[in-house]
């Protein structure tokens, strides 16, 4: 559901969401971030356990390095929280056990509300995720699942190797994700999923994990990299564990078709334009859901020919952070043309990897190519791309 507004009302219709999922224990996280305020960064919110109950602590996070929090009470959450959208962020990610929602305030004061999967229901299923002192971060994996003590980030009895604490954390982050995509994707049938650029594939197996463990599908899922080692060593870990429906193949994927379409594509830290190959064969595949986490930005920073910007090209690190956001951002107007409901988000703190941010993609149910609004999107796309480079954009693949 996607709700378009200009007034106020959606920061407290998100506030509202907020307080009901922080209310009936399915709360996960919150983060709002693409700050308004000079020295602001980010903030966070987690519900913590006080002496006079559970309440969510907010922590805004400063470019100086100082930290500051206020604890709201859960009935004062959509009371309190509309303050702080409507007048430090621009963006806002609420992360629920049976859904999510996205809050994004553009530069005109236009308000859009994502609201995904059943934010607040079943909420005798979940606790939500308490962190005082006695409590720990519950995670959609727990360290038991076969296919991390086989990849050597738990030992034989669940435990989380000290060294591999970060990887674990980014792919439960990525698990929820998952989770909160599978409602966009086909609810009967076998479901084809491709990870492209896979690498070790430590995605690949939680993906696959989370689908048929706990989702109880029928999962039929391809990964594709060059490396022709890695892939015989994951192939072999897919084999030992009997994940039957995990198929590895070697080969680039500029050139990849795939024998069934895939309803889900994802892919992390696909270097530079292999990201772009990985949504071009996705949006050709008609993907219901793509998940793809960039990792370099080289190509823009080599072509960016855009006089009204020399003021930030002629500074080198300034120009590779410009370019690095605006490779992002147009990669979605191009996703956007091809009838995806799209956005960015984090995938895992920014102090743990500088390389994570998420675009997600979901695909519109009856997107027409031939519409006003596919024209009006390629436009946008189409003259963004000529501004930054100078040239016309390829053009937008076929099926």
């Amino acid at each position: 559901m996607t709700i378009h507004d200009p007034a106020p009302s959606k920061t407290v219709s998100f506030a509202e969401l907020t307080e009901k999922s922080a209310s009936a224990g399915t709360f996960s996280g919150l983060v709002l971030y693409q700050p308004t305020e000079k020295n602001l960064l980010k903030a966070k919110g987690t519900l913590r356990q006080g002496r006079e109950g559970v309440y969510l602590q907010l922590e805004r996070f400063w470019t100086e390095g100082r930290v500051t929090h206020e604890n709201i009470p859960l009935q004062k959450i959509a009371e309190i929280l509309p303050a702080y959208l409507e007048s430090q962020f621009r963006k806002a990610d609420l992360t629920d056990k049976n859904g999510s929602a996205s809050l994004m305030i553009s530069s005109k004061g236009k308000i859009t509300l994502l609201n995904r999967g059943k934010i607040g229901a079943s909420a005798g299923e979940a606790e939500a995720v308490l962190h005082g002192n006695d409590r720990k971060k519950k995670h959609l994996l727990d360290g038991t699942e076969p296919f991390l003590q086989a990849l050597d980030i738990a030992d034989k009895n669940g435990r989380i190797h000290d060294k591999r604490q970060a990887k674990f954390r980014q792919i439960c982050r990525f698990t929820e994700y998952i989770r909160d995509a599978v409602p966009e994707l086909p609810e009967t049938g076998v479901l084809h999923v491709a990870d492209l650029c896979c690498g070790k594939s430590y995605l690949s197996f939680a993906v696959y994990h989370y689908l048929t463990a706990v989702c109880g599908r029928e999962v039929n899922m391809v990964c594709v990299d060059l490396k022709e080692s890695v892939i015989e060593e994951c192939a072999s870990v897919a084999k030992k564990i009997g994940y039957d429906g995990m198929h590895f193949i070697c080969g680039n994927i500029f050139e990849y078709k795939p024998e069934n379409p895939p309803a889900m594509v994802i892919s992390l830290h696909a270097c530079d334009t292999a990201t772009d190959a990985v949504l071009e064969v996705a949006m050709r595949e008609k993907a219901k859901v793509i998940l793809s986490t960039p990792c370099c930005h080289h190509d823009m920073n080599k072509r960016l020919n855009c006089a009204a910007v020399d003021f930030i090209g002629e500074r080198p690190m300034l120009r590779q952070k410009f370019c690095d956001a605006a490779t992002d951002a147009l990669r979605l107007l191009r996703l956007d043309a091809m009838g995806y409901k799209t956005d960015a988000t984090e995938l895992i703190d920014p102090e743990e990897t500088p390389k994570n941010i998420l675009l997600r993609g979901y695909l519109k149910p009856h997107f027409k190519r031939g519409s006003k609004e596919a024209a009006e999107k390629w436009e946008r796309y189409r003259s963004t791309y000529l501004f930054l480079y100078g040239e016309e954009p390829p053009a937008l693949p076929e099926a």
